[in-house]
């Protein structure tokens, strides 16, 4: 069958292109007819502006050309024989790419969107899975004091997560418009400034104690540093962003700091976990998404507000610059393939 997909063919340069995809299943594959995908600004315009060299070496996962695109909302139309965890006619949830139909198999993560759920905020969601990591990973004490550092979409989230917990959350970003935005979204406090503003604003709200948790959502090892001056002695340091870009500095005043004052820093990347899990009580991709699901459907979730545009799959170049160029006014874009 013929096909529309987005698809990154060399640095700063994508396309909607015309393809053609088989018509029919495997045993174990899903076809879905996609209604909606979302952009990840992050891991997206870190391939299409080629921040990791990798991408111009064939065999790897994000060489070009690359099909890019891992959040994708849209109706099942066929299951293969051995499929058991949709059927045909739901609306579901996957990692599937930007393109108007797609395969994937059932041992991929599937999972069906709620009916209370408007389908292109379920699509958008996908940041919110990336931002979950960081609550499951940290060991959470009462009443703690997070500092979430960078409120892009996945900051912005992470820090709605840890407010959701109980926790007294700090968010830290020098654009006031995010800042101003992360407060539509219920974050009550926000901060901005020079490092050592920060720091002696963060100083100031833990009355001297610090953060007991600190993340990075930014994926910048400079800002890991800054994280690291604000973390209370005994805590945590997550590293929820994918540090990407080379960065000059003394690695002793980092491991020292870790060294003398007892600081855990945590690996925050989702794909560690697995998909699925036969036990209830383990925490896994799907599980993962439950948990979203649910936070949305109870109304703590405030990801509406973060999604500036809804853009015709075509646009796909205006798209990907917007984010790039003029963050402030891109915050969020999804693509429509219903039109």
């Amino acid at each position: 069958m013929d096909i529309k997909q987005v698809v990154v063919t060399g640095q700063n340069e994508v396309e909607l292109q015309n393809l053609s995809l088989k018509d029919e299943v495997g045993p174990e594959e899903v076809l879905i007819d996609t209604e909606y995908t979302f952009i990840s600004a992050g891991t997206e315009l870190a391939n299409y502006t080629a921040k990791d060299v990798k991408v111009f070496e064939p065999g790897h996962w994000h060489s070009y050309p690359w099909k890019s695109g891992y959040a994708n909302v849209g109706i099942v139309r066929k299951v293969g024989d051995n499929v058991k965890r949709v059927k045909a006619g739901q609306r579901v949830y996957t990692f599937g790419p930007h393109a108007s139909t797609i395969i994937v198999s059932q041992q991929q993560l599937i999972i069906e969107v709620p009916s209370d759920i408007n389908p292109a905020i379920a699509a958008s969601s996908r940041m919110a899975g990336v931002a979950a990591t960081s609550i499951i990973l940290s060991d959470i004490p009462h009443n703690a004091w997070v500092a979430v550092f960078g409120l892009g979409m996945v900051g912005n989230l992470a820090a709605q997560m840890f407010r959701n917990l109980g926790c007294k959350v700090i968010g830290v970003e020098p654009n006031e418009q995010r800042r101003q935005l992360a407060k539509a979204c219920g974050l009550d406090i926000t901060i901005g400034g020079s490092n050592e503003e920060v720091q002696e604003q963060i100083r100031a709200l833990t009355g001297g104690k610090l953060a007991h948790i600190t993340v990075d959502a930014v994926g910048h090892s400079s800002v890991v540093m800054q994280a690291l001056q604000a973390t209370a002695s005994l805590g945590q340091l997550v590293l929820l962003g994918s540090p990407r870009v080379p960065v000059e500095g003394n690695l002793t005043e980092l491991l020292s700091d870790v060294h003398l004052r007892w600081i855990t820093m945590r690996g925050g990347l989702e794909w560690f976990l697995p998909v699925y899990s036969e036990v209830s009580t383990a925490v896994s991709l799907y599980s993962k998404q439950e948990l979203v699901f649910d936070w949305i459907r109870q109304g703590k979730l405030a990801l509406e507000p973060q999604i500036s545009h809804y853009v015709n799959p075509s646009q796909i170049k205006e798209a990907y610059d917007g984010l790039l160029y003029e963050p402030q006014t891109y915050t969020g874009v999804v693509l429509d393939w219903t039109k």
